[in-house]
């Protein structure tokens, strides 16, 4: 089923978009960042703006991707936001980085929801007669992976960045868990070694970037690695009871085209959805984040 998702997410509120930015409140402050995707014009005025934005990222010249932040007088380095569905609640530490990243892709509440919800299931169930694993692949500071733990699964927790992975174990423990696996190591390397070994897995979440560097300094490129990464977890998800989420950012990547490389390398799920996640301004302007496709067996 297509559909589109949009999270109820109080903590935080797409103010305005246009002209290439964003104005975004997170928690108590006003971010204004860089964003591709807002081709149309701002609602509100360049003044607005400004009179609005604790912190203001400025891209570097020289760079497509890095930057520094411009700080109003009241704008800490770090703060908190919290997140709350069900038995779920989340605390997450916020802060300014030089790639313009917060620590934090609120769009992706969306998917803990669905990740929340399954592995509830999986943990409740007699017949399942087991804890859940969940393997979470390019986890950057670890929402999904906090929503896996906070429903009571066993989660392996994968990036490439050291900086990262300690910041998501500051999430776990600001958040009241505890016992997540924590893997500094290029993703593709750990799944063929994961294969090698035979591991299974009863949830894999996917959110992998158009590009990257391993831990050792392994390239990946999206067009080129991702069927491998789907042929590796096809054979590490359990063949029942399962659920798998894949995350594409990279523009011109539909959710289309995410939908046929999974069923090709998984086969027909029993359900499935897949679509755009998205955040709505204040004046009704629908800014796309990022596509999804996700399934259960």
């Amino acid at each position: 089923m297509q559909q589109q998702l949009t999270p109820d997410f109080p903590d935080y509120e797409l103010l305005d978009t246009g002209d290439f930015e964003k104005l975004e409140r997170f928690g108590r402050y006003v971010l204004r960042r860089p964003e591709p995707q807002a081709i149309w014009r701002r609602t509100l005025s360049e003044e607005e703006w400004q009179r609005m934005a604790d912190a203001s990222f400025l891209r570097d010249a020289r760079s497509d991707e890095r930057g520094e932040w411009r700080l109003g007088p009241k704008m800490p380095d770090r703060w908190t936001v919290h997140y709350a569905y069900r038995g779920m609640k989340l605390c997450m530490r916020l802060g300014l980085t030089s790639f313009k990243h917060v620590g934090l892709f609120p769009e992706q509440a969306a998917n803990w929801n669905f990740i929340y919800d399954r592995c509830c299931r999986l943990a409740s169930g007699a017949a399942f007669g087991r804890t859940p694993r969940v393997l979470n692949l390019f986890a950057y500071t670890g929402g999904a992976t906090l929503a896996a733990r906070a429903a009571g699964a066993e989660v392996t927790h994968v990036d490439s960045v050291k900086q990262v992975v300690t910041w998501a174990r500051e999430d776990m423990e600001l958040s009241g868990l505890d016992g997540v696996r924590w893997i500094v190591e290029d993703a593709l390397k750990f799944v063929r070694r994961e294969v090698r070994r035979g591991n299974r897995y009863d949830g894999i979440i996917l959110d992998p970037p158009a590009y990257g560097r391993g831990a050792n300094g392994e390239k990946w490129v999206l067009e080129e690695h991702i069927g491998e990464m789907l042929a590796c977890c096809a054979r590490l998800l359990e063949p029942h009871d399962a659920f798998l989420v894949l995350n594409l950012y990279s523009m011109g990547l539909s959710s289309t085209l995410a939908r046929t490389a999974v069923r090709q390398a998984f086969g027909a799920p029993a359900e499935e959805q897949w679509g755009e996640l998205f955040f709505t301004d204040r004046a009704g302007k629908e800014l796309p984040l990022g596509t999804y496709y996700r399934f259960t067996r």
